[in-house]
């Protein structure tokens, strides 16, 4: 499923992720996010104990040669 959200920057540069964002991913005070930037395509924002799984993931396969 696909989603859009609109954020406001505060006057220091904090934003508030919409609850229903929250909520369909998961996101609990207290969690910690990756911001992935591309100054041509914007920023990603991600769970970081998820952005590391799937850096785990990718380091575990280069074992078995695949």
């Amino acid at each position: 499923m696909k989603y859009i959200w609109t954020a406001k920057v505060g006057d220091k540069g904090q934003i508030v992720i919409p609850k229903e964002a929250r909520d369909v991913f998961k996101i609990q005070s207290g969690d910690t996010l990756i911001l992935l930037g591309d100054t041509e395509r914007g920023i990603a924002i991600a769970k970081n104990e998820d952005y590391l799984a799937f850096a785990q993931a990718i380091f575990d396969t280069q074992g078995d040669g695949k």
